[in-house]
């Protein structure tokens, strides 16, 4: 691909970003978003890990105003209250004031480092809850995830019981892969919600049937935006609804992932297709150390008949209270040889040998969708729990309870440790150490040296 040359009116802008898991600073919070962390059933409990933990590399006399006052008079007094008095996060300073000026931008930041809550007070900055109409769209790639940003958009929204019974509330739809579409078709129909949450299939199907419509959109989002431009299933409907189902003159375009490979690229392609203005601002909190400083990394070396074995001895000996266990794949050729998924042998196993007091959970993409919310219901419980899982719980799912992820396989690139590992160390208000924990085979070990290059973290071998 040919060298673009950026347009005159690019803008990126680099940060300098540290430990962002440290605890996020309360000034005087809604004791709702506090009070019951981490074991409210209430989506609330969702949103302190959302606003995200910054100490920032700033210095303090530029810390001084608070998330409030950032968004003072640009967004509805609720959502200011609900979210409280505390200091925004380096994305959340540096994007908010070029958001609200009506500006496209990219979202380049860590896991954790508040990008949700950023362009929901966007979103709630420029809706008319007094229109029945689709006036913003939020796309992600997952269901789990959509489920999540759903609730922290719903909480948000809510008014309190006192206020103004003739100002209407902005209603929030999910409409996502393996929802009641036939429910969503009359929703849609009788009065359109403000905000929709979509997996890009579903949206499809809806603008295909012309039962949505989006001239009325004034905010457009994507949700990790490498996840969704690389995967073949989405990518050739994400491209369709950048350009044919609606146009960057009549929206604002927000794209936001913790990963965006080669991103000059991608900000020169977005400008080039017509994905965003050409005055698009690439908003880059570059982290000092894009692991988590909580983190420990480990491995295990061992044969690969002896994988199962090695997994049970670490579970055995770390005896984690909760922690997700990262399978790969399986192949096609597998698939045509009629093996069993990865997945289930390594289920099969831990049913008949693990002994721990956790209780042993499945989440993949092939399992039905009562399935898999049942899953991430069970773990958002609190109790102990070991989630087998495909890369489908590493982007974006707010699992706050986790402290230990094993890499039964490694993945596949450098992005998707990180994705990983950043399911982790995201309880807030915890010093607590968390630990990644990778088995691999003596031919393996260059691959996880390659990542330990690429995201500068330390990996200390464990005896076996």
């Amino acid at each position: 691909m040919a060298t673009l040359s950026p347009p005159p009116q690019l803008l990126s802008l680099k940060l300098p970003y540290s430990s962002h898991h440290l605890p996020f600073r309360f000034r005087n919070p809604n004791p709702s978003l506090v009070s019951s962390i981490p074991r409210s059933p209430l989506a609330i409990r969702s949103v302190p890990n959302l606003l995200s933990s910054a100490a920032d590399a700033v210095p303090d006399e530029q810390r001084a105003a608070t998330l409030r006052r950032l968004c003072e008079g640009l967004v509805p007094e609720h959502v200011v209250e609900e979210v409280g008095y505390i200091e925004p996060t380096d994305v959340q300073r540096q994007a908010l004031p070029i958001l609200f000026s009506g500006r496209d931008c990219v979202l380049h930041a860590q896991t954790g480092s508040g990008k949700t809550l950023t362009y929901l007070l966007l979103i709630f900055s420029v809706v008319n809850t007094q229109r029945s109409a689709v006036q913003a769209l939020i796309v992600v790639p997952t269901r789990e995830l959509g489920m999540q940003v759903t609730k922290v958009a719903r909480t948000l929204a809510a008014k309190p019981m006192e206020s103004d019974l003739e100002q209407k509330s902005c209603s929030v739809m999910a409409l996502l892969d393996g929802g009641t579409l036939r429910r969503h078709k009359s929703w849609l129909k009788a009065e359109p919600p403000t905000v929709v949450v979509a997996t890009i299939g579903s949206l499809c199907q809806q603008l295909d049937k012309q039962i949505l419509t989006l001239e009325s959109m004034r905010v457009l989002v994507i949700d990790e935006v490498d996840f969704i431009f690389n995967s073949s299933k989405q990518v050739s409907s994400l491209r369709k609804l950048l350009t044919s189902y609606s146009t960057i003159s009549n929206r604002q375009t927000v794209f936001a992932s913790a990963s965006i490979p080669q991103h000059r690229r991608f900000l020169h392609e977005c400008v080039q297709q017509k994905w965003t203005k050409s005055n698009v601002v690439h908003v880059h909190v570059n982290p000092i150390e894009p692991m988590p400083s909580c983190l420990h990394h480990n491995f295990v070396i061992c044969g690969k008949n002896k994988r199962l074995q090695t997994l049970l001895s670490l579970l055995h000996s770390d005896a984690p209270h909760s922690g997700i266990i990262f399978v790969g794949e399986q192949s096609e050729k597998s698939k045509k040889a009629g093996n069993a998924p990865p997945t289930t042998i390594l289920m099969d196993f831990l049913k008949d040998s693990y002994k721990g007091g956790s209780e042993i959970l499945l989440l993949e993409e092939d399992m039905n969708i009562n399935s898999r919310t049942a899953s991430l219901s069970e773990v958002r419980q609190g109790g102990g729990y070991l989630l087998v899982s495909t890369d489908l719980a590493a982007r974006g799912v707010d699992l706050p309870e986790t402290t230990h992820i094993y890499n039964f396989d490694l993945p596949r690139t450098a992005t998707d440790y990180l994705h990983r590992a950043g399911r982790t160390g995201r309880k807030p208000f915890s010093n607590e150490e968390c630990t990644v924990t990778n088995i691999i085979t003596s031919e393996e070990r260059f691959v996880l040296q390659r990542y330990e290059n690429e995201l500068m973290f330390n990996c200390e071998e464990l005896a076996t």
